[in-house]
Formats: structure tokens, sequence, C-alpha cells
């Protein structure tokens, strides 16, 4: 076994981690970062997810590390893609034009420009990586945890890192559950929170669907239909309690008003009540923005309502049950894609599109799922503050109020509290809310000193997890705990006592706001409008 020594270590290299480690390095401090897949960036690239963003992205109210992203994002296909001349001069240049984000693309574009971003820091040996590491054991002295042991998924090698803090930026928290840190999963209930949309009482099982992303494109008068899966019998006959027929099918309800509504795959008839066409939503690559012929078809991702496995957990069970979900919710996404193929409707009024391809390119796969399932919600800190539906929800406000001012700020974030179906049987949830900040209490555990959450693990509820797990937060989650980490690693204090000491606790927010250029509450007059898609 080896062995390595560091001031801090992220486990997880999706986006909080990434924002961490650079945020850490930048600062003069040694970190090491490791990603259980072979692709940094986690929900924007191995769970093939384009962003999910606010209306304010493109000005000064995104986290600075993250609008350097996106801007690299877009120069990559400048320097690199056969553009239109009135795509490459569009400052704000959209490669899909999905209908989900200001600017969709590629997932493995964003892997480029994360390596880019990370590689002088890399060259230096500010930052070492270590990509197809998952944690397996952490090693805790008192209230610190003093090592995490990691396994390599494909030799088996393991590696046991020594640091002074510890980040954990995976996608479930699994270090919360390795070093026994207090932490909670599903849903807390309303006669402990007092959150008008929480369930009644609280249920661990309550938790957010999880979907297994894949890329498609079309090609007219080509047959590319997959093998029958083995679970598209059941998939094209159950139907859950809250939903109006199988999944398969472009019916399903929308999520503020839960009225059923219809999709089209293309060509959506909208005098006929249909919505936009479904190829639109999270399309990477649109043929339009590029010179002709440069791309036989769009390339459209599948994170679609349809593939959300919502029948059964992944936390609070044990590893073969929560394999079993994820094997489950692979067959979903397959059998769709195989329904897509075979059966479902077209506008010339015959079925099923045979000329839908995977595009394993794209996701890094063999099979053409992501590399990675989209995981909606994690295991979150017992946090010194949690983050409520009442600090940020509309209804929950006092009317005009906007959301809470946290004096202890660390950065800011704004979506609406979207919470898909849950394995406890509850539909959507899916409500305004007002941007927020995020709260330096709520990145801080109850009890472990050098523990940090960087990623959908922190201080927050069921309920506001569902405006706090999107890509810019979590970017803007990672920046201050890689901010915070050092700074406590240059004054030789715990996190909470940063918190809880006025002095420290402007010093660090200059470090932040000053420093990082890390902007830590929005404009007055945004902070009032509550979030729109």
């Amino acid at each position: 076994m080896r062995e390595m020594r560091t001031e801090i270590l992220v486990v997880g290299g999706g986006l909080g981690g990434v924002a961490a480690a650079l945020t850490a390095a930048r600062l003069g401090r040694k970190v090491v970062l490791t990603e259980a897949t072979d692709w940094l960036g986690g929900q924007l690239t191995a769970q093939a997810v384009p962003p999910d963003e606010h209306p304010w992205i493109e000005g000064s109210a995104a986290p600075p590390g993250y609008a350097e992203l996106r801007r690299r994002v877009r120069d990559h296909y400048r320097r690199n893609y056969p553009l239109t001349p009135a795509a490459a001069e569009d400052p704000l240049l959209d490669p899909g034009l999905g209908v989900v984000s200001r600017m969709c693309h590629e997932p493995r574009v964003a892997v480029a420009v994360i390596d880019e971003m990370l590689a002088p820091w890399r060259a230096s040996g500010a930052i070492t990586v270590l990509t197809g590491y998952e944690p397996v054991a952490a090693h805790t002295d008192g209230d610190r945890i003093a090592a995490v042991t990691l396994a390599g998924r494909y030799d088996g090698s393991r590696i046991t890192v020594h640091a002074a803090y510890v980040a954990d930026a995976t996608e479930l928290g699994d270090l919360l559950e390795l070093a026994d840190v207090e932490h909670i999963f599903g849903a807390e209930g309303q006669d402990e929170t007092g959150e008008p949309h929480a369930p009644d009482t609280a249920d661990p099982f309550d938790q957010q669907a999880v979907s297994w992303c894949f890329a498609l494109e079309h090609r007219p008068g080509e047959d590319h239909v997959i093998d029958r899966p083995a679970a598209f019998d059941h998939w094209s006959t159950t139907v859950a309690p809250f939903w109006p027929g199988p999944q398969l099918s472009f019916t399903d309800v929308v999520p503020i008003t839960l009225e059923e509504r219809t999709w089209a795959l293309m060509g959506a008839d909208r005098s006929a009540g249909e919505h936009f066409d479904l190829w639109q939503f999270r399309r990477v690559l649109a043929r339009e923005q590029f010179t002709a012929g440069a791309f036989a078809s769009d390339i459209s991702v599948v994170n679609w309502p349809q593939i959300d496995y919502w029948e059964a957990p992944l936390l609070g069970v044990g590893d073969e049950q929560r394999q079993q979900a994820l094997e489950a919710a692979r067959g979903l996404s397959l059998s769709f894609l195989y329904w897509l193929q075979t059966e479902a409707p077209r506008p010339d009024g015959g079925t099923g599109w045979p000329g839908l391809r995977l595009r394993p390119d794209v996701t890094g796969t063999a099979d053409g799922l992501a590399k990675a399932p989209y995981i909606r919600e994690s295991r979150r800190i017992k946090a010194e503050f949690t983050v409520l539906e009442q600090h940020v929800g509309v209804a929950a406000r006092p009317p005009g109020a906007g959301g809470e001012v946290f004096e202890d700020s660390v950065g800011i974030g704004s979506y609406r509290i979207d919470l898909h179906p849950s394995t406890a049987g509850r539909s959507y949830v899916d409500i305004e809310s007002y941007p927020f900040q995020i709260p330096l209490g709520a990145l801080i555990p109850v009890r472990v000193d050098n523990l940090l959450p960087a990623n959908k693990n922190i201080g927050t509820t069921h309920i506001t997890n569902g405006c706090y797990r999107l890509h810019p937060v979590e970017w803007a989650i990672g920046e201050a705990v890689g901010a915070l980490a050092g700074f406590c690693l240059d004054r030789a204090l715990p996190p909470r006592k940063v918190r809880s000491d006025q002095s420290q606790l402007a010093d660090y927010q200059r470090l932040l706001s000053h420093t990082l250029g890390i902007r830590l509450a929005w404009p007055e007059e945004i902070r009032s409008r509550p979030h729109h898609y």
C-alpha cells in the first residue's frame, strides 16, 4: 500500500472538488485531488449533465472559477470547431442551443477545459490528481480525520493519503459514512424543520430519483436499434401511483403544477398541447451553429423525465442493494432508448425512430451510457447551521423579502427548489426560491474539525438541497471550501473558530471577496427577484 502526505485532500473530482483544489492551490497550498472515474467534472462530464444555471450567470454573479470555465469552453469551440461566422463572433456562443442552459456543450469539452485549468498546478506539483480511485476507509483520531484510504477501480491498488484537511466532494457524501461524521439523508419532517413542503415526518428513504444519462444523434434512414433490454417489459407496463402512465411514453407531468403534459421528440405541435421538443431540451451540439456539412446530426443528451429512476434508494441500504438500484437505473435508460427507436410516435403518424444512434464517444464509455449516474441528492452533514425553506423559499418568506441575509456568507447561487420524484412515492416538488447566499455555518460539521463538505453534502435539508445542488452552486461551495482550508492552515485555526470569531470571519470574507473575487451578496435589485427557468 502506498502512502502520501499532503496539506489538503479533496476526495471527489466533480465541480466542487475541482473548485476546492484550484482555489487552495492558488492560495499556495498542496492538494491531492481524487476521482472515482477517469474524467474530472462530475455532473458536467462523467454524468453527462449540461449545466443548470440561473438567469444572471453571464454577469458578475458567476463564481469566478466557474466563469473562467465557461469562457474556456467557448474559446475551445472557437479554436477547434468549424463554427459559422455568426456563431464564432457571438460573445455568448451556445454550441448546443439547448433549452436548459445558456451554454450547452459536449461533456468531453469540459473535461479538456478542466484539464487545462489544472495543468500549471499539476506541473508545479501543487495539485496531484488521482483518477480511478474511490474512498474505502477513513482513519480518525478523535474529532479529526487523519487519513483516507483509496482503492483503484481498475488495478486494485490502494493508497492512504494523510492530510491536515479533508474535503468530501463525493457524489453521495461517502466520507461522512466512512468517518462516522454526523449526517442525515432523505427527507426531514415538517414536525422538525417547519418547512411547508416537507413531509409530515422524517423519511430517510425519501430520496430524489437518479438518472443514467446518454447521448444520441439522429441519422434518418439508418437502423441503429439496440437489442431489446431485459427490463423493457417491466418499464413498459409499470405505472407509479403519482405518474400518469408508464415512463416509456411522451406523457409526464408539469413539475410545478403536476398537470399532465405531452412531449414530442422532434416537430412538436404547440397547438396540440405538446411541449417544446425533447430533442432540444439538453442538446449539446446544434448543427446550425457549424458550417454546412460539418456534422451529420445534432447531438442531444437524454436527461429527461422518462429516465428518472425512483423505485429504490441509494442511501441507507447495503452495497448489493445500491448496486441493484443502479443497474435498474441503467435498465430504465436503455429501455427508454429502445422504446424511442421502436415504438415512440412520430409526427407522420408512424412509430419508432430507428435512426437514433448512441454516441459512446460523447460519454467516453463503451456502452454509450454516462460513466456515472446523475446523483441529485447526497448524505448531508449535520451542520452548525442548516438552510431551511424558510430562508430561501418564496412562499415561506415574507412577501418581497428576498432570500435570508447571512452574515457569514461565503458565496451566492440561485435556482428554483427543484426536487424530482422520490423513492418514497412523492412526485415533483418544484417551487419558487429567491437568489440565495451560502452560509459558512452550512459548511461546518457539528463535531469533526477538519472535514469540509464540497458537493451536495452541505447543511441543507431535503427541500433546500433542491436549489443548492446545481452546477454553479457546487462550484461556489468548492471555492469557499478550498479557501477555508487554506485560511485555516495559515492561521492554525479550526473552521468553527473562523465562524465564531467576528474578526477571523471578516478576514476570511475579505480573502474571498478581495483576493479571490468571490461575490458574497446579491445586488439588491436581484436579491428579491424569484428564480425563473
